[in-house]
């Protein structure tokens, strides 16, 4: 079972606590008694010793001192003579003649006689029948060859040991909940920023590196929970770097695998645009060559379907060759500031005679002067790719219109066509370079299916936004070009 270090730790310091005071009980207990013993019996000489150095030989010189030392020591005094008369007694039994068997100096053994003298005092416990108590002695010769003996009751000193032992066991059980107590705090006080630290480590080992160690210790655990600060910083960093290393390597295989797709796309697309007029050219050149058609209409015909079809492998090789030079990252938009409005008016005198042959309806709504920044010939080719592709899917209502509008820093260029919405699904795939919607229709009027994409690069490159929508009765595409504050007009190509 798994214990926690804050367990293990207030477990540790109540052990250690219950085992001082256990130990503390058993010394009290077993050993207080004897102790307390010694000590007096060191007090019963010291006494002897003073009152050794006061005594004279007549105790009513130093009366007033022994009845100090009865009072205060507790301690019974008698002092005999040579003869074992009393000269002075504590109590007055001690001078009855039945009474005298508690006199110390009569139950002293020969051995123990000469020990005294030897010695000049000697320590017995004896028994006060009268009293019914054990009394510690202490048998003392005095400078002058009297005997003092200072007694004191064994039961006082075993009431005291008692006492002390049940105040201890007292003061020990407070003191082990005190401790306990104390233990369980300092604990979990200890163990706090240990554990702070344990689910901070094991945050990181979820990758979660936002927590960090707040604590302010200035010791080990302080020096630790800096260290997991700083390696937490250092692995978030790291693995930050991998993750976005390891993002742009994906990116890198995926766009590799979208490059390698659009080549594959790319070349199937650029034979099938390429088989079917280099068929019609090579069996109309044949049939030139074996002199087929005689008559000179006929030859004629020949040679324009050549042309037309030579036309637009050479329009499709351009667009191929603009789109590559842009895609490339090596082609640089020349761009400069002029007046759209000009550029406009100069495309529509071009696109006159288409409009007239094909009977459209043109509508312009613009400013009569809007100066943007901008690669001019680029702009006109994205205009370009916009009417051609409006005038080529043209419904009954022939209906055409041009609008530019201002907006906070651009330019809004719209061209609407009437005609057939695109389908929704479609939309999105209409600047991928060879998607065609209807692609007979397109195969018709020559496109390619990259003229689109080739507007879809230049805004890229320019940073302009572009797009297709359906409205109403028609299609509107549209893209933005940079708006400059006005100029005068001798700085301004018209």
């Amino acid at each position: 079972m798994k214990r926690s270090i804050r367990y293990r730790l207030f477990a540790s310091i109540s052990l250690l606590i219950g085992f001082f005071v256990l130990c503390a009980w058993m010394l009290n207990t077993f050993y207080l008694g004897s102790f307390y013993r010694a000590q007096k019996t060191t007090f019963l000489m010291n006494t002897a010793t003073e009152i050794n150095q006061l005594y004279k030989g007549s105790s009513e010189d130093i009366n007033q001192e022994l009845e100090s030392l009865e009072r205060n020591s507790g301690v019974n005094i008698l002092i005999e003579d040579g003869s074992l008369s009393i000269k002075y007694a504590t109590t007055p039994r001690f001078q009855q003649g039945p009474r005298r068997k508690a006199d110390v100096l009569l139950i002293l053994s020969p051995q123990q006689a000469s020990a005294l003298q030897q010695n000049g005092s000697f320590l017995i416990t004896t028994r006060d029948a009268f009293l019914d108590t054990d009394f510690l002695n202490l048998v003392f010769v005095l400078n002058n060859q009297d005997y003092l003996i200072l007694s004191t009751p064994l039961l006082a000193i075993q009431q005291n040991a008692a006492i002390a032992n049940q105040f201890f066991l007292y003061t020990g059980l407070l003191t082990l909940i005190i401790g306990l107590l104390l233990a369980f705090l300092f604990s979990r006080s200890f163990t706090r920023p240990i554990l702070e630290l344990n689910d901070i480590t094991q945050r990181m080992t979820s990758l979660d590196f936002s927590k960090k160690y707040q604590g302010k210790n200035a010791d080990e655990i302080g020096d630790l929970g800096q260290n997991i600060n700083s390696l937490s910083d250092q692995l978030y960093k790291s693995i930050t770097e991998l993750q976005e290393a390891n993002q742009v390597l994906k990116e890198d295989i995926e766009k590799e695998r979208r490059i390698d797709e659009m080549r594959k796309e790319f070349v199937s697309s650029v034979s099938h645009e390429l088989k079917t007029p280099i068929a019609l050219i090579q069996g109309y050149a044949e049939g030139l060559k074996v002199n087929i058609m005689e008559d000179e209409e006929n030859k004629n015909f020949y040679c324009d379907v050549i042309m037309d079809e030579a036309g637009k492998m050479n329009k499709l090789v351009r667009d191929l060759l603009d789109l590559s030079h842009i895609e490339s990252g090596q082609f640089r938009l020349e761009k400069d500031v002029f007046d759209l409005s000009a550029l406009i008016d100069r495309i529509m005198a071009k696109f006159d005679p288409v409009f007239k042959q094909k009977d459209v309806h043109l509508e312009v709504e613009k400013d009569n002067r809007l100066l943007v920044y901008a690669d001019r010939i680029r702009s006109e080719q994205v205009l370009v790719n916009y009417l051609n592709n409006a005038v080529n899917h043209l419904d009954e209502a022939r209906l055409l219109k041009i609008t530019v509008t201002r907006c906070t820093q651009k330019a809004h260029i719209s061209v609407f066509n009437s005609g057939n919405p695109i389908p929704e699904d479609a939309l999105d795939k209409l600047f991928t370079s060879f998607y065609k919607v209807d692609k007979a229709r397109t195969r018709s009027y020559g496109g390619t299916g990259l003229g689109l994409s080739v507007v879809r690069a230049i805004q890229e490159l320019d940073g302009n936004a572009l797009g297709v929508f359906n409205r109403e009765n028609g299609v509107e595409f549209w893209f933005e070009l940079d708006q400059m504050q006005e100029l005068p007009s001798d700085e301004t190509d018209d």
